[in-house]
């Protein structure tokens, strides 16, 4: 019976590979696309920011079904998927707390670029693509922003869209046509509902499918910044490299699980986390009458919303605020070093990577606060730590010392040196376990012959015991 269904499964594998290429994609992919022996976990984050992605456009389907995007009845349907459709809240919570994790996961997933330089030739074009997503993401983010229709929502979106009218010459019909209206109303709801369903979501797939593609192109990166596909045996399998299924397909289990921990733990006992993944203004409705104390955007555009606010120029801030986004996209010409990973890398890169995960910080903290004089001076501080640490990139990159990287990801030994190890192992077992003798024929010839000594037997076996039981553990 069981032979029964595994031909009939066969057979239906082999009709659907003669009209569509699912054995090749599957082996192209996965089951063939060897990956560097070396992985650790700073690379469960991009598998994470695909789960993510899969769980942010379910549960946005499933809300869709209840939300009305209209000025008067958006607020009070949120509120009614919260309260009075089932299982709504859960629905509505994963929405909200996996848009913030899925930032916390790419935030550490570009992190992961920068410490091993994933950016770097011959995967320039991957960075791009990434970075084309963070874009994507930030547009899906505050799109989605302004749909609940709450106090933040609104003026959030207020102020954000005011800025394009800093631009020269077109800047006022670019936010009048942003906002389709002179103010923020039911026009500008529907235009961010239809952008964030269905527009960006589109973009958003399409760019996930080039970054993969492009980077099983190239290959991916490692620890240890070393190209795998450059040592490859006879049948042309990289010495360095694993299948990434079933290998890394279950490993990252591992990372899933850890987590969708920490995701359950804040999703079931702080999904506000505080005020930092929905703030506390938002559960009021907007009014356009009434603007909050101090407006502030999600924690994940605080870095920005900071450097915007440290220059006193509004069209200035403007510039830096999209040149802080921008010029990361340059990451791959600005880095004149040799080496990749910042195992290999001289000081002052580690030095530069320091101050300046130290500025992102300070300023992701310093756009939650209110713009005192005092929180001015240190934005523009932390501002020019940001910058400084890519325009300088490079000088202090080109002049660095660094470490000479290994040719392998793994140790390597030329035929002649296996051979002299064997021979010299060979030799010191036969001294151990034998004794050589002068035995005499007959016929009056002399034969020197290795004869089994019994206490250097005894020893060889008990020497051997050991190192299998230290090996498999075996107490």
């Amino acid at each position: 019976m069981l032979d029964k269904v595994m031909a009939m499964l066969a057979a239906l594998l082999g009709w659907i590979d003669k009209r569509f290429p699912l054995t090749k994609v599957w082996n192209e992919h996965l089951a063939k696309y060897y990956a560097p022996k070396n992985f650790n976990f700073w690379y469960f984050f991009g598998s994470l920011a695909l789960l993510i992605l899969v769980l942010q456009i379910v549960t946005g389907v499933w809300l869709t079904m209840n939300y009305k995007p209209d000025a008067v009845k958006a607020f009070d349907s949120v509120e009614f998927v919260m309260r009075d459709v089932e299982w709504g809240w859960l629905m509505r919570y994963l929405h909200s707390t996996g848009a913030s994790a899925f930032f916390v996961v790419i935030y550490l997933h570009m992190f992961r670029g920068l410490l091993y330089g994933s950016f770097k030739k011959p995967r320039e074009l991957v960075w791009i693509f990434g970075m084309l997503i963070y874009i994507c993401l930030m547009a899906e983010a505050f799109m989605g922003y302004l749909l609940p229709w709450g106090q933040m929502s609104y003026w959030g979106a207020q102020v954000i869209i005011s800025l394009f009218s800093a631009i020269p010459y077109f800047g006022d019909d670019l936010t009048l046509w942003i906002r389709g209206d002179y103010v923020i109303s039911d026009v500008t709801l529907n235009r961010f509902f239809a952008f964030h369903v269905i527009a960006i979501p589109l973009v958003l797939v399409m760019l996930v499918f080039l970054h993969i593609v492009a980077l099983h192109q190239v290959g991916s990166n490692n620890p240890d910044g070393v190209e795998i596909k450059e040592t490859k045996d006879k049948d042309g399998i990289p010495l360095d490299g694993i299948p990434f299924h079933p290998y890394y397909t279950v490993k990252d289990i591992v990372g899933v699980i850890v987590f969708l921990i920490v995701f359950s733990v804040v999703l079931f006992y702080a999904p506000g986390f505080n005020g930092l993944f929905l703030e506390h203004a938002n559960f009021i409705p907007a009014d356009p009458l009434k603007t909050p104390e101090h407006i502030a955007p999600v924690w994940y555009f605080t870095p920005f919303y900071a450097i915007l606010r440290a220059i006193p120029d509004k069209l200035g801030g403007v510039i830096a605020m999209g040149g802080a986004i921008l010029i990361v996209f340059a990451l791959p010409w600005l880095d004149r070093s040799p080496v990749k990973s910042v195992r290999y890398r001289g000081g002052l890169f580690r030095r530069a990577l320091v101050v300046f995960v130290i500025s992102f910080f300070v300023l992701s903290y310093l756009g939650t606060q209110p713009a005192t004089p005092t929180a001015t001076i240190f934005a523009r501080i932390f501002t020019a730590c940001y910058f400084g640490f890519f325009l300088l990139m490079p000088f202090y990159s080109s002049r660095d010392n660094d470490k000479t990287v290994p040719k392998r990801v793994t140790p390597s030994t030329t035929l002649e040196e296996d051979l002299a190890k064997a021979n010299s192992f060979l030799k010191t077992t036969l001294d151990q376990t034998t004794t050589r003798k002068a035995i005499t024929t007959k016929a009056g010839k002399t034969y020197n012959v290795f004869v089994p000594e019994r206490e250097g037997l005894l020893a060889f076996l008990k020497e051997t015991v050991i190192k299998i039981r230290k090996v498999f553990a075996v107490k």
